[in-house]
């Protein structure tokens, strides 16, 4: 039932540390002792505030169910970070009609109005960025440098879709006219009431991102997490609720997918939707929401099954850090995570050892201690996931490094996994081309390039993809044949992984996505609109 009272709002609190340098996924390490100080106090902060019981936000104000759920840290099972409600199919119905109502009033707002409330939101963030981060780090297992470049993604996205919106002139340009009385225009229009779904390995940045982007656009957002990390969202949906959102354009709804995610996509109001999950998932929601009364736009950036091709002539160093980043950069719970490689005979031998030596050296912990690179994985099906891959791995191949769980100490209360190298593994196996989401990478030797590159692009996925090579036509030649929306060459600093907003646009090819539009890119923000033409004759 519906509270009386409006949802509470927490006073932002500025950081006292100043932040000179950015922490992105490229960060090699944190480039200021004085952030572990203001996230070990912000750590502090977040948990003498655990285990409480917390709303959905509809309308702007806390709404409770009959049922609940507990959200438990993967790091240590026994820490409940909080209770949150099991939305049915009434409030994601109720959610859907708020947006409705309150699309009239925040789409006739001048865009430059928008963009104003959104860049507020993007403050909030920065300011509440360490307690993000270490909210991030305990429900998602992540790193401490994992966790603030989630939230200082979350931020960028925000001011570049506001900055796309300015340099676009609020999407409203002058057409040709056919004399000097006819004034022709093209204007972008925002849809309507947006859905946006979203995974747990990224909860700030991809909730915030594409909400951000519907709203600056003039769309009102009903936004579902991931039952594993409704926290970080909750917190995030507070940020832009704070930055004077009006009411009922950020509407908060938590539940499983079966039955909240599902009413939401079946709803005949719903004007168009973002999904970031499995491909399985997102085919499902693509159909179901196809079966419309007339086409309506559905955003599904899925998985990946992520390639590396190494040359003979590439630098291995450089290689074996890539790849070792991408493909256990969060556990390898990224879907651009690298879990396949192919690499030229004459150089196998040598990159693997390299591999072997970096993989051997990640400390694998509580990923909120400042030394510990490697965390655990998001929950038990995944910590069951990843032993029954293993062991069908060893029985087609070979691991030469992993398959095995972390039980030392408190580490068993969690669910924590030796970081998985394996070779020999015949390249007509079915793991070649599935989505383990796990710590696990393969690595084959093949005859030539040009084999690399027929099993590169063999699976159904083409998301992101890296290649090592020193020569300038090889790199030329893998680009214009990689199959994926997304590539690197001799990055170190991630083989397959690291977009940032600006920097490379993020999107997939084949099952990997719907649109082939990437986000935190130039073709973005557009897709949250339609065009109306427009001709005035005086």
């Amino acid at each position: 039932m519906r509270a009386p009272k409006k949802a509470k709002k927490p006073v932002a609190k500025r950081s006292s540390a100043a932040r000179p340098l950015k922490i992105t996924y490229a960060t090699l390490g944190m480039p200021n002792p004085k952030m572990h100080d203001e996230f070990d106090r912000a750590l502090d902060r977040v948990k003498a505030r655990l285990g409480k019981m917390h709303p959905m936000i509809i309308e702007g104000a806390s709404v409770m169910a009959e049922e609940t759920f507990e959200d438990y840290s993967p790091i240590h099972t026994d820490w409940l970070l909080g209770k949150f409600q099991k939305g049915t199919a009434r409030h994601a119905r109720e959610a859907v009609a708020t947006a409705k109502k309150a699309f009239r009033n925040w789409s006739g707002k001048p865009w430059t109005d928008r963009v104003k409330i959104l860049r507020r939101a993007a403050g909030l963030m920065e300011k509440r960025i360490f307690e993000l981060s270490a909210l991030t780090g305990l429900e998602v297992g992540k790193s401490r440098l994992e966790a603030i470049g989630d939230v200082q993604e979350s931020i960028d996205l925000i001011h570049y879709y506001c900055h796309q919106m300015e340099s676009n002139q609020g999407y409203s340009r002058a057409l040709a006219r056919e004399s000097a009385n006819i004034v022709n225009r093209s204007v972008l229009r925002p849809h309507g009431a947006w859905v946006v779904i979203s995974p747990f390995n990224f909860p700030s940045a991809l909730s915030a991102g594409p909400s951000s982007a519907a709203m600056i656009a003039g769309n009102t957002v009903v936004l579902k997490p991931a039952t594993d990390t409704p926290y970080t969202v909750l917190e995030v949906v507070r940020c832009f609720l704070d930055a004077g959102l009006p009411d009922g354009v950020l509407n908060f709804v938590t539940g499983p997918g079966s039955t909240l995610g599902k009413a939401l996509i079946s709803d005949p109001e719903v004007d168009g939707i973002t999904f970031t999950g499995s491909y399985d998932v997102g085919m499902e929601i693509f159909r179901t929401f196809a079966e419309g009364r007339y086409p309506r736009p559905c955003i599904a950036e899925m998985g990946g099954k992520n390639p590396t091709i190494i040359s003979r002539k590439a630098d291995l160093d450089l290689a074996a850090m890539g790849v070792m980043r991408s493909a256990f950069g969060l556990q390898g719970q990224k879907c651009s995570a690298c879990s396949r490689v192919y690499i030229e005979h004459p150089a196998k031998e040598a990159f693997i050892g390299k591999l072997l030596k970096l993989t051997q050296d990640i400390r694998v912990g509580n990923p909120l201690k400042r030394e510990v690179w490697l965390g655990p994985v998001i929950n038990k099906k995944a910590y069951t996931d990843y032993m029954a891959f293993c062991r069908e791995l060893q029985e087609a191949g070979r691991i030469l490094h992993g398959g095995e769980y972390v039980t030392e100490g408190d580490l068993g209360k969690g669910y924590f996994c030796k970081p998985t190298i394996v070779d020999r593994l015949p390249l007509d196996h079915p793991l070649w081309k599935k989505e383990m989401f796990l710590p696990i990478v393969t690595v084959a030797g093949v005859e030539n390039l040009a084999e690399a590159m027929s099993q590169a692009n063999a699976a159904d996925y083409g998301l992101t993809a890296g290649f090592f090579s020193s020569s300038p036509k090889e790199i030329e030649w893998f680009l214009n044949n990689i199959q994926a929306g997304v590539t690197y060459v001799n990055r170190q600093a991630g083989a397959t992984t690291g977009a940032w907003p600006g920097y490379q646009a993020f999107g997939g090819w084949k099952g990997s996505g719907s649109t082939g539009k990437a986000g935190g890119s130039l073709y973005y923000l557009p897709q949250f609109m339609r065009e109306q033409s427009r001709t005035v004759i005086s």
